[in-house]
């Protein structure tokens, strides 16, 4: 199974989103939220070179947002991803 991260904000509805996505294909994901974390945020940043959220990531692999989510699971890509 694939390691997935994904910073969110609990009023974030594009991170709910992201989450339901994930959710519907059963991949278990590790919420990090950024809520008054500033060093989570910080960290957030660097690794994705991003400021919103959701910022996700597969297996260390950046995949970026909700959108960047599903237009990868559109194409066909987000299936093999996950394993």
């Amino acid at each position: 199974m694939a390691n997935i991260e994904m910073y969110t904000k609990a009023t974030c509805p594009y991170c709910h989103r992201a989450k339901a996505l994930l959710n519907s294909k059963g991949a278990a994901f590790l919420e990090l939220p950024i809520d008054g974390d500033t060093a989570k945020r910080e960290e957030m940043i660097q690794r994705s070179g991003r400021t919103t959220v959701p910022q996700i990531f597969i297996d260390g692999q950046h995949i970026g947002g909700c959108d960047d989510l599903h237009a990868l699971d559109a194409r066909g890509g987000l299936d093999p991803l996950l394993g």
